[in-house]
């Protein structure tokens, strides 16, 4: 049996992350119309190879870099490097096949602070057919790919991170701390993990170990607690600006 994610949508608790924290830099892979990154206050990069951004997606950042691009262009280009950046929060939520969403963790891994926090997208199916990765036979409703297979791998081989599944809806957001961006493990691992998982299923992994991995924390508890695991990130209160309205 699924353990669904029935809590605080997703969209929902981004918006009250970024009313509620003023992040340095935050990056959001995955964006398109651009309605959760339109809510970051700090400096922010985006980066999608088709964006359909109407609305007002600058608001009050001080800065905004749009790329439209794959992420493994993105990455490639070495910006962050040259910019310097280091990265206070991530949102990751591009290709939903597990070898790109593996890439992006460790790309933006590398260029985070410490302190900072890398948040995963779709990691929680509520259905065997949403786990695809044929990418003809995709669901009209929700599609998550095989990118769930990022809890089992990150728990294997970075035993080091703490990770937090959040039950927001519909499909859970995975909050990863304890960074560390100077490791190598999942560099040297790579191959090893892709040809381990490349053709894996749900169900040959089993549903049961699956949900035996983790469980989920309440994700309006956790808003009630003024996001507790992003105090390390948080500027100093007289930076912070305060929006005016945030949308939903």
């Amino acid at each position: 049996m699924f353990k669904q994610a029935n809590g605080v949508k997703y969209t929902s608790f981004m918006a009250g992350l970024h009313r509620e924290v003023l992040f340095d830099w935050y990056i959001e892979v995955g964006c398109r119309t651009g309605r959760i990154f339109a809510n970051a206050r700090g400096k922010t990069i985006a980066v999608d190879p088709f964006f359909r951004a109407e609305a007002n997606i600058i608001g009050s950042k001080p800065a905004l870099h749009v790329f439209q691009q794959t992420s493994d262009d993105f990455f490639a280009s070495e910006f962050l490097k040259a910019m310097k950046v280091k990265l206070s929060f991530s949102f990751l939520d591009g290709m939903h096949l597990f070898e790109f969403l593996l890439r992006d963790f460790m790309a933006t891994e590398k260029a985070s602070d410490p302190k900072g926090v890398i948040a995963l997208h779709d990691c929680c199916p509520f259905s065997h057919e949403m786990t695809t990765r044929d990418l003809s036979a995709i669901p009209k409703q929700a599609w998550t790919g095989d990118v769930w297979k990022l809890i089992p791998i990150l728990m294997e081989y970075r035993p080091d991170l703490r990770i937090i599944v959040l039950d927001a809806a519909p499909t859970g957001v995975v909050l990863i701390s304890g960074l560390d961006p100077k490791s190598k493990v999942l560099d040297k691992k790579y191959a090893e993990i892709t040809e381990l998982y490349a053709d894996m299923t749900l169900e040959e992994f089993g549903l049961e170990a699956f949900n035996a991995l983790f469980d989920y924390e309440d994700t309006a508890g956790f808003m009630a607690a003024g996001y507790p695991l992003f105090s390390g990130v948080k500027l100093p209160e007289e930076a912070a600006l305060k929006p005016e309205k945030v949308t939903p």
